[in-house]
């Protein structure tokens, strides 16, 4: 959906035909659950979340001003929710996560070719694991940038940050990731992937990709 056709069924929502939200919930239905299962790491809370993304961004409309794509501002609602539900869980003792005197480490990308589908799974099973491992603050701007496809501009919007915050950050959280992935066995090391390269699809759909 473009930004124009959100614009006309947004207006229409707020002109009283409110069943057209279901249109922007199945635009943006697939992003806001992936975003929302990354931070959280499970299925029925990434659900939940997803839900309550939904039902905010509904209760909020008429808020929404234009000023970014309606995705982003869903997007950034979503995180919210993500966000809260983190701080409600158990702190959990942080984990070593950067090798700060090696070298920088590559994460997969679509020009990986496993020999194997059995490769293929422990590859997206030992992603899933390290981005758990990840701070959210990391997971979250991963996350955004290499499955929701986003612009540094609307990471940081999302993100509450400056986009140079946003670059470090992202630059950061995927050193972190090859760094767990590495000392897992799950990749070698090498030179590394340009972190400018977004490994997504047009629209924010993800191409096939280990994450």
């Amino acid at each position: 959906m473009t930004q124009e056709q959100e614009a006309l069924v947004i207006a229409a929502v707020l002109d009283g035909q409110t069943d057209r939200f279901e249109e922007l919930v199945r635009a943006n239905e697939r992003g806001i659950y992936a975003l929302c299962l990354r931070m959280l790491g499970s299925e029925q809370d990434a659900l939940d979340a997803s839900q309550e993304a939904f039902f905010r961004a509904y209760r909020a409309l008429s808020s929404f001003r234009g000023e970014s794509r309606f995705s982003v501002w869903l997007y950034k609602t979503a995180a919210n929710v993500c966000r809260d539900a983190l701080r409600r869980r158990p702190a959990e003792p942080p984990m070593p996560l950067e090798d700060d005197e090696g070298a920088e480490l590559p994460i997969p990308d679509d020009r990986f070719d496993p020999q194997t589908e059995l490769e293929r799974a422990e590859l997206r099973r030992a992603v899933h694991e390290g981005l758990n491992a990840l701070s959210p603050e990391y997971r979250e701007v991963l996350v955004l940038r290499e499955i929701n496809g986003l612009s540094y501009d609307e990471i940081a919007h999302v993100a509450g940050i400056e986009t140079g915050t946003a670059k470090s950050r992202l630059y950061r959280a995927r050193r972190s990731l090859a760094a767990i992935l590495l000392r897992g066995g799950n990749i070698s090391g090498g030179e590394p992937s340009n972190p400018s390269n977004a490994q997504i699809g047009k629209g924010g759909e993800p191409r096939e990709h280990a994450m």
